[in-house]
């Protein structure tokens, strides 16, 4: 107030909330969150339906997918949306375990705050309980050879297992495993998987037990003339970015004819010009041509004469994956391609119930397909989002050669070491690294809960067996009874689990120091706020 004014700072849409109000605001949204997905958590989490504004469904349990399917407005819940979608791009999994962890953390914060902790210290002591969690998670990580195939299918078998297409997953285990040891490579001394490497076609109309592991690439077209062959074996794969026809001058141009003779000559050299186009790649020795962009009736003809099985306009980034699958090289015109550019395939066969042309039978293939099919779109789709969770865990798993057991074993066991540790630590610090171990109990509270047994009675077990020193001691959602879950199989990634650890924490740790939220309120054509 200036001499008994209001002085307005903010304009009239700015909504603004203060103090512990935007502190118990940013709770709140972190906590509802958490809350949409925590019945999803664990092999017998429930499913999730959600239908969009259009009427598309989709079904899932996949914790990054039913967020990124939810719309929201508040800041703090869209914050806690990009730690699923790091999650999901960093690691490939572990979404719904980082979104209640930061739902616990914020929770754990708002009662520390009810008890005059200032938010500053409760950020310290966060980030100490962090640091010192990460060390643990990597003191109890066990390494795995990257040609260990059975352990490596325990890994996917943890990942898949829960989702709709558990039926399958003992197949869709090996194929994974096998797509992932395909594409690995050693960069000093290193392993590197590139996840782009591994392409999933999907197809409708058959059943989900028809998943196959394609060495090679799988087109989604048919050939380009039913005159060509449909089947070739051994095939010499010609790419080419160019298109086989006539293309229009760059420039304005008339060409006057005055003859029938003329109109005759200048035909028979546009026949000529296509197929010399059409005899320069089969005389490179190519049968299989792929083509970027169009091939004109005349070629095809030509193409179908010589034995050769053409595709016309295939997608540029079909075709760059199909030249590392081929071992081939996509060159730009047809004048250029020598055999040496030629891709290989053990056998190129289009399919007689569906437009797909498969390329299978590589040699030493540095990208290579996984071909799902499915009776429902719904039925696809998941199976997809369970096989890309499975390669990006096993892929884990290859480059840092580490993993840990599930279970909630880590969690028991990380909740009572951080508990040792802020023992150690002096201060109102020790109040909030001892919260931060009270927040890793949700998540076997979370596992017991949602497979119908008594959460506290489940934790009381657990904490009973890890104070024993059985560090693997992790709860059996089927049969409810603590066993060592390294024995049962139940293991994932090392860095899925640190990297749930320290998204969560470091989103926490921001919003817990907010205490003041300026949110400018759109305006409708009207001038009024909100459409009002």
């Amino acid at each position: 107030m200036l001499s008994g004014q209001p002085i307005i700072i903010l304009k009239e849409n700015v909504e603004r909330t203060r103090g512990q109000e935007a502190q118990r605001s940013n709770s709140a949204a972190a906590k509802a969150i958490a809350a949409a997905v925590r019945t999803t958590l664990g092999p017998r989490g429930m499913d999730k339906m959600l239908v969009s504004s259009t009427g598309d469904i989709v079904i899932t349990n996949d914790g990054a997918t039913i967020l990124s399917e939810m719309s929201v407005q508040h800041p703090g819940a869209k914050m806690v949306i990009e730690v699923a979608e790091t999650q999901d791009d960093e690691v490939g999994d572990g979404t719904t375990t980082a979104c209640i962890l930061v739902g616990a953390l914020m929770e754990q914060g708002e009662l520390m705050l009810a008890k005059m902790v200032h938010p500053t210290v409760i950020a310290n002591g966060y980030t100490m309980g962090m640091n010192r969690a990460l060390e643990i998670v990597e003191e109890n990580a066990i390494r795995v050879d990257p040609g260990d195939r059975e352990t490596l299918i325990k890994i996917a078998d943890t990942s898949m297992t829960g989702k709709s297409i558990e039926q399958v997953k003992d197949k869709l285990n090996g194929i994974v495993v096998d797509a992932v040891m395909t594409v690995a490579e050693d960069r000093n001394g290193e392993k590197i998987v590139d996840r782009d490497d591994i392409m999933v076609k999907k197809q409708k109309g058959e059943t989900i037990d028809d998943a196959s592991l394609i060495k090679g690439i799988v087109i989604d077209k048919t050939r380009a003339s039913e005159s060509m062959p449909k089947r070739v074996r051994e095939a010499r794969i010609a790419l080419v970015a160019q298109p086989l026809e006539i293309v229009k001058t760059q420039v304005k141009a008339k060409i006057k004819i005055n003859t029938a003779d003329q109109l005759n000559a200048f035909g028979a050299q546009e026949r000529e010009a296509l197929k010399q186009l059409a005899d320069t790649v089969a005389a490179t020795g190519a049968n299989v041509l792929l083509c970027q962009k169009g091939i004109s009736d005349p070629v095809q003809y030509y193409l179908a004469k010589a034995g050769v099985l053409a595709i016309q306009d295939v997608k540029e980034e079909d075709m760059k994956y199909a030249a590392r699958a081929l071992s081939g090289k996509v060159v730009n015109k047809v004048s250029e391609l020598t055999a040496d550019d030629l891709g290989y395939a053990a056998l190129v066969e289009e399919a007689d119930d569906a437009e797909l042309v498969t390329f299978s039978g590589c040699e030493n293939p540095k990208a290579i397909t996984i071909l799902l099919r499915g009776s429902t779109d719904y039925l696809i789709d998941e199976l997809e989002r369970a096989v890309v969770d499975g390669t990006s865990v096993v892929a884990d798993a290859i480059e840092d050669g580490t993993f840990v057991v599930g279970g909630g074993a880590v969690e028991t066991e990380l909740s009572l070491r951080l508990r040792e540790y802020a023992a150690t630590v002096g201060g109102r610090a020790q109040l909030a690294i001892d919260a931060f171990a009270t927040v890793f109990e949700s998540i076997p509270l979370t596992l017991a809960e949602n497979s119908g047994f008594n959460p506290l009675d489940k934790l009381v077990e657990l904490r009973a067996a890890h104070s024993r020193g059985e560090k693997n001691a992790g709860l059996n959602v089927y049969s409810g009874e603590v066993v060592d879950m390294l024995e049962a199989g139940v293991i994932e990634p090392a860095r899925v689990k640190r990297q749930a650890i320290q998204s969560a924490a470091e989103t926490a740790i921001l919003l817990i120091r907010v205490d003041d939220m300026m949110v400018t309120q759109s305006r409708s054509p009207m001038g009024m706020p909100g459409g009002a």
